[in-house]
């Protein structure tokens, strides 16, 4: 009785069939195969926006502080261990500080790092006439192209942009400004790279907008 009791058990007992845990792995690699990639997209979604989001406080914040100090600012593009930056360069000098004398008060100049694989880009997007289409503002009565990551965004004493011109001798940054500002930025990830940009209107109004592969939103 209990040799038959003892052979009861371990039928119940029996593990998995190869078949069986076979069939489970192939299960999980199809559903990761589904999964991952949208994980993938959604972080690099994120950290671009936020990125774009970044450069749209620290535009405000020169915003601010030109207004604050009578004084014109500029954004500067640059370069700090190894990740990409934008800065107010409030000595005027092109490059980040980060100690710098404002009004006798001691600061570094204020900046952004550009998450992962973010960058901005060199110009506006289709150049060559393929997507992403550049960026237009609905309702803008501005005459001739939009300035872009080609120009140098500045804030006025009054806190309004302008195109800062460092051809004269001293910059000149004239305002109100002829037309509103686009400042691409874009990453590179599987497939098609993604896109966002900060816009800038003539009255100092900034927004982010991203391109979803068929528009700008």
């Amino acid at each position: 009785m209990d040799r038959q009791k003892n052979y009861t058990r371990r039928d119940h007992m029996r593990g998995f069939s190869l078949i069986e845990l076979v069939i489970v792995v192939f299960v999980i690699m199809v559903i990761a195969a589904i999964v991952i990639p949208n994980v993938l997209l959604a972080v690099s979604n994120l950290r671009l926006r936020g990125s774009a989001g970044d450069l749209a406080g620290l535009m405000q914040q020169a915003r601010i502080v030109a207004a604050k100090n009578n004084a014109t600012y500029p954004i500067r593009f640059g370069v700090r261990n190894n990740a990409q930056i934008a800065f107010v360069d409030l000595n005027g000098n092109g490059v980040w500080d980060a100690n710098v004398t404002v009004n006798g008060v001691n600061m570094s100049e204020p900046d952004m790092a550009f998450a992962g694989t973010v960058v901005p880009a060199s110009a506006a997007p289709g150049q060559a006439g393929g997507p992403p289409t550049s960026y237009v503002l609905a309702g803008d009565s501005s005459t001739g192209t939009p300035y872009d990551n080609t120009s140098t965004l500045a804030y006025s004493p009054r806190g309004l942009p302008c195109n800062y011109d460092t051809t004269t001798t001293p910059a000149t940054c004239a305002t109100p400004a002829a037309t509103y500002f686009v400042f691409y930025m874009s990453d590179t990830r599987a497939g098609a790279p993604g896109w966002a940009a900060v816009v800038v209107t003539k009255s100092g109004r900034s927004k982010v907008v991203t391109w979803n592969g068929g528009t700008w939103q």
